[in-house]
């Protein structure tokens, strides 16, 4: 009598987020919150855990909403650095002095900061608590293959477990196994640099003011953090960037005061500097049959603004919003339609920040003396014009109207 195989494990739920970044939970914890005995799982790859991960965010006060609806903010905020105002300063490849030719005040309302500096630490901290046990936790596990039929996702684990579900959201990062596995292709370019970033603290107290040096390579941000500590977000020239990351932390530390001007006193780097190659990438399409694409999986910006995880977690508010209420209306959340109207969402969002911090990379990525001057006027030219600065304050911060009700602190 031949022998007989077992059949595999075979879990059902209503949503699988694959990756337990700061996206994946964030939308988990949307998720169960708005959609009454919704059944979530989170796959990742890495036991899902508090990272080892000294670096911070800087939350705009439009996603800071987000995490204030979910509850989350509160235990957030407690290690957490108002940004209250910003100074853009230009100068040339050996230039002494920063001028300074553009300040912004950080508010966008009386007492609420454009945005709040969070260790990476505490913000995962606070979803990982909020969500506690409300979704199901798949990892460590690797992911095999994924299919779509007429009516759910079926997603094979490396260890034979197969899950379905309605819905499956890619938030597994900027080389998403699940955005390949699906075929859909990438716009891409390489910026030729390579983005450092460290903690350091200073002799000098930062007064909660970012600065932001733009300098031939590219920009050089320091953003603060609690006490008088930064975390700095460094544009370097690819060979430049190599021979930065050799260098000891004392030699390192004489390299970032000079990059800073000196503007916050001698430098102590409290940790390895990191780097990573810089590019532009876009998914072609933010959905497949019974996917969504979020995060870094959808799309990749220049740090230069800031922006990345921002626009990661306005799609979390979009996708939440669309699947939630289709739930609601006993709609098919995992359908073509629904998943539609999540990417004609973001598309536009996602695009015109693309192209803007593309276009500002490669306006103040240079050193050619005509440039420089046409962008040195134009940035004096938006200091004497309020309504202006008022304008690039409210779209830097992710204030806008007609958004996902979580942007406005709401619930869904």
């Amino acid at each position: 009598m031949p022998m007989q195989t077992a059949a595999p494990q075979q879990n059902s739920f209503d949503v699988i987020i694959v990756g337990g970044g700061h996206v994946g939970l964030t939308l988990a914890l949307a998720l169960v919150q708005s959609a009454r005995g919704i059944k979530v799982a989170l796959v990742d790859r890495r036991p899902l855990e508090v990272p080892r991960d000294n670096r911070a965010s800087a939350i705009a006060a439009g996603v800071r909403r987000v995490f204030e609806a979910l509850g989350a903010w509160p235990q957030m905020i407690a290690e957490s650095q108002a940004i209250t105002a910003m100074r853009i300063t230009d100068s040339g490849q050996g230039d002494i002095s920063r001028p300074l030719f553009l300040t912004f005040e950080g508010e966008v309302a009386p007492g609420e900061p454009f945005a709040h500096m969070v260790p990476n630490q505490t913000s995962a901290r606070a979803l990982l608590d909020q969500l506690g046990e409300q979704a199901s936790v798949i990892a460590p596990a690797e992911v095999a293959s994924y299919s779509a039929d007429g009516s759910s996702a079926r997603l094979v684990l490396a260890d034979g477990r197969v899950l379905t579900a309605p819905l499956l959201v890619a938030a597994d990062g900027a080389r998403s196994m699940l955005r390949g596995m699906a075929g859909i292709d990438v716009i891409a370019s390489d910026y030729g640099q390579t983005g450092l970033v460290a903690t350091i603290s200073h002799a000098l107290p930062h007064d909660g003011v970012a600065y932001e040096h733009f300098r031939p390579a590219g920009p050089f941000a320091s953003l603060p953090l609690p006490g008088q500590r930064s975390s700095l977000v460094w544009t370097e020239r690819q060979d430049e960037a190599k021979r930065l990351l050799a260098l000891d932390p004392a030699a390192l530390a004489l390299e970032i005061e000079a990059a800073m001007g000196s503007s916050l006193g001698a430098v102590t780097v409290e940790d390895q500097l990191a780097g990573f190659p810089l590019r532009l990438q876009i998914a072609r399409s933010f959905v497949a049959p019974r996917l969504a694409l979020i995060g870094d999986a959808a799309h990749v910006v220049h740090p230069i603004s800031g922006q990345g995880l921002n626009l990661g977690l306005k799609d979390v508010a979009a996708l939440a919003e669309v699947v939630v209420s289709a739930i609601r209306l006993g709609l098919d959340h995992g359908s073509a339609e629904v998943l539609e109207r999540y990417q004609a969402w973001r598309r536009l969002d996602v695009a015109s920040m693309a192209a803007m911090t593309d276009t500002l990379n490669r306006l103040f990525s240079n050193d050619v003396a005509p440039v420089r001057a046409l962008r040195d006027f134009g940035l004096g030219l938006v200091d004497r014009t309020g309504p202006v600065k008022s304008a690039l304050i409210r779209t830097a911060s992710g204030l806008t109207s007609g958004g996902p009700r979580l942007l406005s602190g709401l619930p869904i």
